[in-house]
């Protein structure tokens, strides 16, 4: 079975996490964003989500985990949750 694991950072509005999206881009850590500005429980472990199959997170979530190379930020991308920033730390 496939595994992944990933970090992300959730917010309310596209336009926060596009800024969030360009502080990273300019060198901003990645998990000191997510304990900052996420509003995912995950936030505590710097936007980290651990270890999941398919299928386990929302079919958006889910499909560029999956398929989007990994250790690059994917995103904003919109789930029923808000925009998240989402980086694949891993995939078998």
């Amino acid at each position: 079975m496939k595994r992944a694991s990933a970090r992300h950072i959730l917010v309310k509005t596209k336009s926060e996490a596009e800024k969030l999206k360009q502080q990273l881009a300019q060198g901003a850590d990645f998990g000191t964003l997510a304990r900052k500005h996420s509003q995912c429980p995950s936030k505590r472990e710097d936007g980290n989500l651990g270890e999941f199959s398919p299928g386990q997170m929302v079919k958006a979530f889910d499909s560029v985990v999956f398929n989007k190379p990994i250790l690059t930020v994917h995103g904003p991308i919109k789930t029923q949750f808000g925009y998240h920033l989402i980086e694949t730390i891993y995939r078998d």
